[in-house]
């Protein structure tokens, strides 16, 4: 285990250039201010629908009728692990995306925005939910984000197997133990040695922490980096087993 913060003592070039260029970036691209605009939208809108929660649930209330406002609150990634998204695909170029939880669709819009061609497919269980998503990728105009709404643990491997190689995957529904390493395992089935895998709120509680330490230690991974929020996993096969800890 490498616990480097910063820059200085990174010694693999691929790490290097990926922490330096495009973890720790910060120029603003020209989608941006348009999808913020949308995340202060969602921030403001007192739309109610009823939420079916089929996660871990929600830290926050326990009630199922909730305010867009709120679930955009407590629910979306933050602006900065949202851009990470966008600069991840844009560096990596990924054609097959999958989102295992869409919620209103910001993070789905930073996933797309690189590349129009790309084919993202993001799945949702809550109807309601997901019907907010989809006006949000109706408003960008954007018609290769294929929405899947039920519960994830039977419609992952239903898509999964119709998928012929997965090369971006980010993982952000059920945050248990048991289901993460299902959902991992399932995509790892079409991954390859440049697929990119994205697990957010790896220390969201005890059993996301013992998943994130179970995936680091699978052998089909070969390099992962830890940023807190989120982990990144990587699959080169040219690459000894190396596992960093970075500032973020």
């Amino acid at each position: 285990m490498l616990h480097s913060k910063n820059e200085h003592g990174i010694h693999s070039p691929f790490v290097f250039e990926l922490y330096t260029r495009i973890i720790l970036a910060v120029d603003p691209y020209y989608i941006f201010p348009e999808i913020e605009a949308c995340r202060t939208r969602m921030l403001n809108s007192a739309e109610e629908i009823i939420v079916e929660d089929m996660g871990a649930g929600s830290k926050a209330t326990l009630s199922r009728k909730r305010k867009v406002k709120d679930i955009a609150r407590y629910s979306l990634k933050n602006t900065k692990t949202a851009q990470l998204l966008f600069r991840l695909v844009n560096h990596f170029h990924p054609q097959t995306i999958l989102e295992l939880g869409t919620s209103l669709g910001i993070s789905t819009l930073y996933l797309a925005s690189p590349n129009t061609k790309a084919h993202i497919v993001t799945f949702e269980g809550c109807p309601q939910t997901l019907a907010v998503a989809q006006r949000n990728f109706t408003h960008f105009g954007y018609n290769h984000i294929t929405p899947v709404q039920g519960n994830i643990d039977q419609s992952l491997p239903l898509h999964v197997g119709k998928i012929a190689k997965l090369d971006f995957v980010f993982f952000d529904a059920n945050h248990r133990l048991l289901p993460t390493l299902n959902y991992f395992n399932i995509c790892l089935s079409k991954s390859h040695a440049q697929s990119v895998f994205v697990f957010d709120d790896i220390y969201w509680s005890a059993e996301m922490a013992e998943a994130w330490q179970q995936i680091k230690a699978h052998p089909q991974v070969r390099l992962t980096i830890d940023l807190f929020y989120v982990g990144l996993v990587f699959f080169r096969t040219e690459q000894p087993k190396q596992h960093f800890t970075l500032r973020f």
